[in-house]
């Protein structure tokens, strides 16, 4: 029996999440007194491989075909469910983004594996398999168990924090089958945003809301995110007024997001927006409305004109970078 982690690489590199997934296998694995096995897929160097090792893997399996360059959920679930069959799967862990979403329902039909999606720590117990999991945009608990033999989780990005166990690790090549490798989805043009801190991987968010009245007043909040190495984003009004990118839009019906600080500013903090942020270590409300819903989910808050909030925030941050 194994515990077993797909863990996602990009253009040959492993980011946080991947260490962070393993760190929540590790951890599990302990607890389950089970072996920890990650699964790559992809040409990834070797040296880059060993890094999981530091986070608890003591075993890799990495494909490397040609046919695989592509991501498609019908051709990767095939693969990861043939290798979690070959290693006698207990536990697959995955991460709650948009691949690990659309490879989790799949993988459990096939494996005939119950799903908690979402989770943000360790199960509270083994027998029953029970994990704790937040509800109800973010405001209630939930304790999901798990009945299968087989068992699926994925994990919500930045909800587990890294833990270094450096271990031996053993490294082995996976070939799949033919008819198995073959990718339904050809895609003809792709393109890359590059110098700027994706959305999903940033620790720290900054986002701002109709509050902020004009999208001329952006330029302090786009300062403040490139002070402290973050990204930004917009509720949904903002997005549709075509005052920032859709991309940038985050709530139910936009990205979700789990950055250790979210900064929310002239967000008044409708259930549809908190439903997308809730998962935030941190959450830091700025808005003229001391009775905002946004300050109930908010760790901390300031009342007040964020368009003169903003630039001496900027201002203590340059402060404090030059000390």
């Amino acid at each position: 029996m194994s515990i077993i982690v797909y863990t996602e690489n990009w253009d040959g590199k492993f980011k946080k999440l991947s260490f962070e997934l393993s760190s929540y296998a590790a951890k599990l694995a302990e607890m389950l007194n089970e072996e920890t096995i990650a699964i790559s897929i992809g040409r990834v160097e070797a040296e880059e491989l060993k890094k999981l090792a530091s986070y608890g893997i003591k075993k890799i399996i990495t494909v490397t075909d040609d046919r695989l360059q592509t991501f498609d959920s019908r051709t990767y679930t095939k693969v990861i469910s043939d290798i979690c069959a070959k290693e006698s799967a207990q536990v697959i862990i995955m991460a709650n983004n948009n691949s690990g979403k659309s490879l989790a329902p799949r993988l459990s039909v096939r494996l005939k594996a119950a799903i908690c999606s979402a989770a943000h720590e360790l199960p509270e117990s083994i027998s029953p398999f029970v994990i704790r999991k937040r509800v109800f945009s973010g405001g209630a608990l939930a304790r999901t168990e798990l009945k299968t033999d087989i068992k699926l989780i994925t994990l919500t990005q930045n909800s587990f924090d890294l833990c270094e166990s450096p271990v031996d690790v053993v490294i082995e090549a996976f070939t799949p089958e033919p008819e198995g490798a073959s990718p339904a989805i050809t895609i003809k043009e792709q393109e890359k945003q590059t110098g700027k801190v994706l959305l999903a991987d940033a620790e720290i968010v900054i986002s701002g809301g109709r509050g902020m009245k004009t999208p001329d007043n952006w330029g302090p909040l786009e300062e403040l995110a490139e002070l402290l190495d973050g990204a930004t984003a917009c509720s949904r009004p903002v997005s549709d007024e075509g005052w920032r990118p859709h991309e940038e839009h985050t709530g139910q019906t936009g990205k979700i997001i789990a950055p250790n600080v979210y900064f929310a500013i002239g967000i008044s903090g409708a259930t549809q927006h908190l439903a997308g942020i809730s998962s935030s270590k941190y959450i830091v409300a700025i808005n003229n409305d001391k009775d905002a819903p946004i300050f109930e989910a908010a760790q901390y808050g300031i009342v007040g004109d964020a368009a003169k909030i903003l630039p001496q925030l900027v201002e203590a941050v340059k402060e404090s970078k030059a000390s």
